[in-house]
């Protein structure tokens, strides 16, 4: 998943979206599923939790 298309998502979407890869994630370590994959799952875990603290950030300077 790339930034543009977490960027398109709305607020729900993201949250079900890491709920969703949260549960893949604990599969796959339950599985021992191959190291790229669980690495591929924590990136786009990553780039959610940075988007939603980026957004966090702005809306909190503009409401000052």
């Amino acid at each position: 998943m790339k930034y543009k298309e977490i960027k398109k998502m709305g607020k729900i979407e993201q949250e079900k979206k890491m709920k969703e890869l949260k549960l893949e994630l604990a599969k796959a370590r339950a599985q021992k599923i191959g190291t790229s994959k669980i690495k591929e799952i924590k990136k786009i875990i990553a780039r959610l939790h940075t988007f939603n603290n980026l957004e966090n950030k702005s809306k909190k300077l503009t409401d000052k």
